[in-house]
Protein backbone atom coordinates (compact mmCIF):
# COMPACT_ATOMS: atom_id res chain seq x y z
CA UNK A 1 0.00 0.00 0.00
CA UNK A 2 1.33 3.21 -0.51
CA UNK A 3 1.25 5.65 2.36
CA UNK A 4 -1.68 7.69 0.89
CA UNK A 5 -3.49 4.63 1.16
CA UNK A 6 -2.20 4.18 5.02
CA UNK A 7 -2.80 7.60 6.03
CA UNK A 8 -6.49 7.21 4.23
CA UNK A 9 -7.23 4.15 6.33
CA UNK A 10 -6.02 5.78 9.39
CA UNK A 11 -8.79 8.06 9.21
CA UNK A 12 -11.61 6.44 7.88
CA UNK A 13 -10.76 3.94 10.87
CA UNK A 14 -12.13 6.08 13.39
CA UNK A 15 -15.66 6.72 11.74
CA UNK A 16 -18.45 4.47 11.54
CA UNK A 17 -17.47 3.83 7.72
CA UNK A 18 -14.22 1.87 8.99
CA UNK A 19 -15.54 -1.32 6.61
CA UNK A 20 -17.02 0.38 4.09
CA UNK A 21 -16.57 -0.54 0.60
CA UNK A 22 -14.47 2.16 -1.13
CA UNK A 23 -14.90 2.87 -5.09
CA UNK A 24 -13.64 5.49 -7.11
CA UNK A 25 -15.18 8.71 -8.44
CA UNK A 26 -15.19 10.73 -11.06
CA UNK A 27 -12.35 13.78 -10.47
CA UNK A 28 -11.83 17.39 -11.39
CA UNK A 29 -9.01 19.17 -13.17
CA UNK A 30 -7.10 19.16 -9.90
CA UNK A 31 -4.23 16.95 -7.84
CA UNK A 32 -7.50 15.50 -5.88
CA UNK A 33 -8.74 12.49 -6.01
CA UNK A 34 -12.57 11.13 -4.46
CA UNK A 35 -13.63 7.74 -3.31
CA UNK A 36 -17.10 6.70 -2.21
CA UNK A 37 -17.40 4.99 0.96
CA UNK A 38 -20.58 2.02 1.38
CA UNK A 39 -21.25 1.05 4.53
CA UNK A 40 -22.22 -2.81 3.94
CA UNK A 41 -24.63 -3.21 7.19
CA UNK A 42 -26.48 0.11 6.51
CA UNK A 43 -25.74 1.41 3.12
CA UNK A 44 -24.94 4.29 4.27
CA UNK A 45 -22.36 6.33 2.28
CA UNK A 46 -19.86 9.07 2.79
CA UNK A 47 -17.09 11.19 0.76
CA UNK A 48 -13.64 10.70 0.99
CA UNK A 49 -11.37 13.66 -0.57
CA UNK A 50 -7.69 13.21 -1.07
CA UNK A 51 -5.93 16.39 -1.62
CA UNK A 52 -2.32 15.79 -1.71
CA UNK A 53 0.06 18.72 0.05
CA UNK A 54 3.32 18.03 -1.86
CA UNK A 55 0.95 18.09 -4.96
CA UNK A 56 -0.01 21.98 -3.60
CA UNK A 57 -3.05 21.06 -2.64
CA UNK A 58 -4.98 21.96 0.82
CA UNK A 59 -8.25 20.96 1.61
CA UNK A 60 -8.01 23.93 5.19
CA UNK A 61 -9.69 26.49 2.09
CA UNK A 62 -12.47 24.06 1.49
CA UNK A 63 -13.11 23.49 4.79
CA UNK A 64 -13.26 27.27 6.01
CA UNK A 65 -15.77 27.83 2.73
CA UNK A 66 -17.67 24.69 3.53
CA UNK A 67 -18.63 25.92 7.20
CA UNK A 68 -19.44 29.57 6.03
CA UNK A 69 -21.94 28.39 3.29
CA UNK A 70 -23.78 25.80 5.86
CA UNK A 71 -23.91 28.41 8.12
CA UNK A 72 -25.82 30.78 5.85
CA UNK A 73 -28.51 27.71 4.99
CA UNK A 74 -27.11 26.30 1.81
CA UNK A 75 -26.11 22.59 1.07
CA UNK A 76 -22.54 22.28 1.17
CA UNK A 77 -21.10 19.03 2.37
CA UNK A 78 -21.04 18.35 6.22
CA UNK A 79 -17.47 17.33 6.71
CA UNK A 80 -17.54 14.29 9.04
CA UNK A 81 -13.91 13.96 9.72
CA UNK A 82 -10.63 16.33 8.48
CA UNK A 83 -7.34 15.35 8.24
CA UNK A 84 -6.26 18.28 7.27
CA UNK A 85 -1.91 17.64 7.97
CA UNK A 86 -2.01 15.17 5.19
CA UNK A 87 -5.14 16.81 2.91
CA UNK A 88 -7.95 14.12 3.96
CA UNK A 89 -11.83 14.79 4.50
CA UNK A 90 -14.37 12.82 4.76
CA UNK A 91 -17.78 13.88 3.70
CA UNK A 92 -21.60 13.91 3.53
CA UNK A 93 -21.97 12.17 -0.01
CA UNK A 94 -24.50 14.70 -2.00
CA UNK A 95 -25.02 12.21 -4.47
CA UNK A 96 -24.61 11.82 -8.12
CA UNK A 97 -27.58 14.37 -9.40
CA UNK A 98 -25.54 16.74 -11.17
CA UNK A 99 -27.11 19.12 -12.87
CA UNK A 100 -25.29 18.40 -15.86
CA UNK A 101 -26.72 14.63 -16.10
CA UNK A 102 -29.78 15.61 -14.44
CA UNK A 103 -30.16 17.50 -18.04
CA UNK A 104 -28.97 14.87 -20.10
CA UNK A 105 -31.92 12.74 -18.94
CA UNK A 106 -34.68 15.34 -18.69
CA UNK A 107 -34.64 18.84 -20.66
CA UNK A 108 -38.14 20.14 -19.45
CA UNK A 109 -36.45 20.94 -15.71
CA UNK A 110 -34.09 23.01 -17.11
CA UNK A 111 -35.67 26.43 -15.85
CA UNK A 112 -36.57 24.44 -12.65
CA UNK A 113 -32.72 24.10 -11.95
CA UNK A 114 -31.11 27.34 -13.28
CA UNK A 115 -34.19 29.07 -11.17
CA UNK A 116 -32.67 27.42 -7.87
CA UNK A 117 -28.89 27.43 -8.28
CA UNK A 118 -29.89 31.60 -9.27
CA UNK A 119 -31.91 31.98 -5.86
CA UNK A 120 -28.84 30.27 -4.07
CA UNK A 121 -26.94 33.70 -5.75
CA UNK A 122 -29.31 36.28 -4.40
CA UNK A 123 -29.98 33.92 -1.12
CA UNK A 124 -25.47 33.95 -0.94
CA UNK A 125 -24.96 37.47 -2.19
CA UNK A 126 -27.30 38.84 1.23
CA UNK A 127 -25.28 37.24 3.59
CA UNK A 128 -21.88 39.20 5.41
CA UNK A 129 -19.43 37.89 3.67
CA UNK A 130 -16.56 35.71 5.16
CA UNK A 131 -12.86 36.91 5.46
CA UNK A 132 -11.59 35.93 1.91
CA UNK A 133 -8.92 37.76 -0.85
CA UNK A 134 -10.43 39.45 -3.31
CA UNK A 135 -10.54 38.62 -7.11
CA UNK A 136 -9.74 42.17 -7.46
CA UNK A 137 -8.61 43.49 -11.27
CA UNK A 138 -5.25 43.13 -10.65
CA UNK A 139 -5.48 39.41 -10.41
CA UNK A 140 -8.36 38.73 -12.67
CA UNK A 141 -6.36 40.94 -15.56
CA UNK A 142 -2.90 38.70 -14.70
CA UNK A 143 -5.22 35.45 -15.24
CA UNK A 144 -7.14 36.17 -18.22
CA UNK A 145 -3.38 37.00 -19.67
CA UNK A 146 -2.89 33.24 -19.36
CA UNK A 147 -4.95 33.66 -22.68
CA UNK A 148 -1.81 34.63 -24.44
CA UNK A 149 1.26 33.12 -22.29
CA UNK A 150 -0.64 29.51 -22.49
CA UNK A 151 -3.22 29.49 -24.93
CA UNK A 152 -1.41 31.75 -27.95
CA UNK A 153 1.97 30.61 -27.17
CA UNK A 154 0.69 26.56 -27.05
CA UNK A 155 -0.83 27.16 -30.44
CA UNK A 156 1.57 29.80 -32.30
CA UNK A 157 5.07 29.30 -30.07
CA UNK A 158 5.11 32.91 -29.07
CA UNK A 159 2.60 35.67 -28.49
CA UNK A 160 2.52 39.59 -29.17
CA UNK A 161 4.41 40.95 -26.20
CA UNK A 162 3.19 44.08 -27.15
CA UNK A 163 -0.52 43.06 -27.99
CA UNK A 164 -0.32 41.53 -24.22
CA UNK A 165 0.84 44.38 -22.49
CA UNK A 166 -1.71 46.95 -24.41
CA UNK A 167 -4.45 44.12 -23.39
CA UNK A 168 -3.55 44.06 -19.59
CA UNK A 169 -3.26 48.33 -19.17
CA UNK A 170 -6.96 48.61 -21.17
CA UNK A 171 -8.33 45.72 -19.72
CA UNK A 172 -7.53 46.22 -16.17
CA UNK A 173 -9.10 49.84 -16.40
CA UNK A 174 -11.95 48.10 -17.73
CA UNK A 175 -12.39 46.09 -14.48
CA UNK A 176 -11.98 49.06 -12.20
CA UNK A 177 -14.62 51.03 -13.50
CA UNK A 178 -17.65 48.40 -14.11
CA UNK A 179 -16.68 45.61 -11.36
CA UNK A 180 -16.23 48.06 -8.52
CA UNK A 181 -18.96 48.38 -5.97
CA UNK A 182 -20.61 45.29 -3.40
CA UNK A 183 -18.77 42.75 -3.07
CA UNK A 184 -19.71 39.04 -1.96
CA UNK A 185 -18.21 35.44 -1.64
CA UNK A 186 -17.93 33.86 -5.51
CA UNK A 187 -17.73 30.90 -5.53
CA UNK A 188 -15.63 30.93 -8.94
CA UNK A 189 -16.92 27.59 -10.34
CA UNK A 190 -20.30 27.71 -10.39
CA UNK A 191 -21.57 25.59 -12.73
CA UNK A 192 -23.85 22.75 -13.68
CA UNK A 193 -21.04 19.89 -13.00
CA UNK A 194 -20.46 21.31 -9.73
CA UNK A 195 -24.10 21.62 -8.46
CA UNK A 196 -26.46 18.89 -7.60
CA UNK A 197 -30.41 18.64 -8.08
CA UNK A 198 -31.39 18.16 -4.18
CA UNK A 199 -35.33 17.95 -4.83
CA UNK A 200 -35.90 16.65 -1.61
CA UNK A 201 -34.59 19.50 0.11
CA UNK A 202 -36.50 23.47 0.69
CA UNK A 203 -35.94 26.54 -0.95
CA UNK A 204 -32.14 27.15 -1.90
CA UNK A 205 -30.84 24.01 0.21
CA UNK A 206 -31.98 22.18 -2.60
CA UNK A 207 -29.00 22.67 -4.82
CA UNK A 208 -25.82 20.86 -3.36
CA UNK A 209 -22.20 22.91 -3.42
CA UNK A 210 -18.72 21.46 -4.78
CA UNK A 211 -15.75 23.03 -5.72
CA UNK A 212 -15.85 26.14 -4.03
CA UNK A 213 -12.14 26.11 -2.51
CA UNK A 214 -11.31 28.71 -4.46
CA UNK A 215 -13.51 30.97 -3.44
CA UNK A 216 -12.78 35.04 -2.97
CA UNK A 217 -14.67 38.31 -2.74
CA UNK A 218 -16.04 39.51 -6.11
CA UNK A 219 -18.55 40.91 -8.16
CA UNK A 220 -22.09 39.65 -7.89
CA UNK A 221 -22.12 39.15 -11.89
CA UNK A 222 -19.22 36.63 -11.61
CA UNK A 223 -21.31 33.59 -10.47
CA UNK A 224 -23.93 33.70 -12.33
CA UNK A 225 -22.32 34.61 -15.35
CA UNK A 226 -19.82 31.31 -14.97
CA UNK A 227 -23.26 29.58 -14.41
CA UNK A 228 -24.77 30.77 -17.41
CA UNK A 229 -21.72 30.67 -19.62
CA UNK A 230 -21.18 27.32 -19.04
CA UNK A 231 -17.92 25.86 -20.91
CA UNK A 232 -19.46 22.15 -20.17
CA UNK A 233 -22.84 22.15 -21.15
CA UNK A 234 -24.33 24.91 -23.75
CA UNK A 235 -27.05 27.26 -21.73
CA UNK A 236 -30.22 28.04 -23.73
CA UNK A 237 -30.09 31.79 -24.69
CA UNK A 238 -33.82 32.21 -23.39
CA UNK A 239 -32.86 30.78 -19.75
CA UNK A 240 -29.61 32.97 -20.04
CA UNK A 241 -31.79 36.37 -19.64
CA UNK A 242 -34.28 35.07 -17.49
CA UNK A 243 -31.81 34.01 -15.20
CA UNK A 244 -30.14 37.36 -15.62
CA UNK A 245 -33.63 39.04 -15.30
CA UNK A 246 -34.36 37.04 -12.54
CA UNK A 247 -31.08 38.28 -10.43
CA UNK A 248 -31.43 41.86 -10.93
CA UNK A 249 -34.94 41.70 -10.06
CA UNK A 250 -34.60 40.07 -6.72
CA UNK A 251 -31.35 41.48 -5.41
CA UNK A 252 -32.65 45.02 -6.75
CA UNK A 253 -29.17 45.64 -8.74
CA UNK A 254 -28.85 48.27 -11.27
CA UNK A 255 -29.77 46.46 -14.62
CA UNK A 256 -27.58 48.53 -16.74
CA UNK A 257 -24.67 48.11 -14.72
CA UNK A 258 -25.20 44.45 -13.97
CA UNK A 259 -25.09 43.25 -17.29
CA UNK A 260 -22.27 45.39 -18.32
CA UNK A 261 -20.18 44.15 -15.25
CA UNK A 262 -21.82 40.78 -16.72
CA UNK A 263 -19.83 40.88 -19.77
CA UNK A 264 -16.57 41.95 -18.35
CA UNK A 265 -16.82 39.56 -16.29
CA UNK A 266 -17.48 36.45 -19.17
CA UNK A 267 -14.61 38.06 -21.04
CA UNK A 268 -12.24 37.62 -18.35
CA UNK A 269 -13.34 34.02 -17.41
CA UNK A 270 -13.37 33.15 -20.66
CA UNK A 271 -9.70 34.10 -21.37
CA UNK A 272 -8.38 32.45 -18.05
CA UNK A 273 -10.05 28.86 -19.79
CA UNK A 274 -8.81 29.64 -22.78
CA UNK A 275 -5.02 29.76 -21.23
CA UNK A 276 -6.39 26.88 -18.11
CA UNK A 277 -7.20 24.64 -20.64
CA UNK A 278 -4.47 25.27 -23.17
CA UNK A 279 -2.32 24.61 -20.02
CA UNK A 280 -3.79 21.04 -18.83
CA UNK A 281 -3.13 20.00 -22.46
CA UNK A 282 0.34 21.19 -22.65
CA UNK A 283 1.57 20.89 -19.38
CA UNK A 284 -0.91 18.59 -17.66
CA UNK A 285 -1.69 15.79 -20.30
CA UNK A 286 -5.13 16.13 -20.09
CA UNK A 287 -5.85 16.49 -23.74
CA UNK A 288 -9.50 16.65 -23.59
CA UNK A 289 -9.81 19.47 -22.22
CA UNK A 290 -8.76 21.06 -25.82
CA UNK A 291 -12.45 19.92 -26.98
CA UNK A 292 -14.16 22.51 -24.67
CA UNK A 293 -11.81 25.26 -26.20
CA UNK A 294 -14.27 26.24 -29.24
CA UNK A 295 -17.24 26.72 -26.41
CA UNK A 296 -15.13 28.75 -24.71
CA UNK A 297 -14.03 31.05 -27.57
CA UNK A 298 -17.87 31.50 -28.59
CA UNK A 299 -18.71 33.05 -25.14
CA UNK A 300 -15.81 34.97 -25.30
CA UNK A 301 -16.54 36.49 -28.97
CA UNK A 302 -20.16 37.08 -27.93
CA UNK A 303 -18.99 39.40 -24.60
CA UNK A 304 -16.54 40.78 -26.37
CA UNK A 305 -19.67 42.41 -28.58
CA UNK A 306 -20.83 44.11 -25.82
CA UNK A 307 -19.33 48.35 -26.15
CA UNK A 308 -18.08 48.57 -22.91
CA UNK A 309 -14.81 45.82 -24.38
CA UNK A 310 -14.46 47.99 -27.50
CA UNK A 311 -10.99 49.12 -26.45
CA UNK A 312 -9.64 45.62 -26.24
CA UNK A 313 -11.65 43.57 -28.22
CA UNK A 314 -9.36 44.09 -31.55
CA UNK A 315 -6.71 43.27 -29.77
CA UNK A 316 -8.08 39.86 -28.36
CA UNK A 317 -9.66 39.08 -31.66
CA UNK A 318 -6.12 40.04 -33.93
CA UNK A 319 -3.56 38.19 -31.11
CA UNK A 320 -5.53 35.36 -30.35
CA UNK A 321 -5.43 31.93 -32.49
CA UNK A 322 -9.34 31.19 -33.65
CA UNK A 323 -9.89 27.80 -32.32
CA UNK A 324 -9.43 25.91 -35.57
CA UNK A 325 -9.34 22.47 -35.95
CA UNK A 326 -5.70 22.63 -37.28
CA UNK A 327 -4.79 25.26 -33.81
CA UNK A 328 -6.22 23.40 -31.22
CA UNK A 329 -4.32 19.95 -32.64
CA UNK A 330 -0.96 21.72 -31.72
CA UNK A 331 -2.33 21.78 -28.16
CA UNK A 332 -2.73 18.40 -27.94
CA UNK A 333 0.43 16.12 -27.27
CA UNK A 334 1.18 13.64 -29.60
Amino acid sequence: MTNRTILAEALIAQTPWANAKREPLAGDASNRRYERLTDPNTGKTAVLMDAPPEKGEDVIPFVKVDEYLRSVGLSAPEIYAEDSQYGFLLLEDLGDDLFARVLEKDLALEAPLYEAATDVLVHLHKQPVMSLDSYDPALMTELAALSFTKYAQGISGGFEADAKARFEHRFADILHRETGGKRVVVQRDYHAENLIWLPERDGVARVGLLDFQNAMLGHPAYDLMSLLQDVRRTVSTAIEMRMIDRYISASGMDGHDFRTAYAVLGVQRNLRILGVFARLATEYGKPHYVDLIPITWSHLMRNLEHPTLIPVADILREALPHPTAQNLAKLKPL
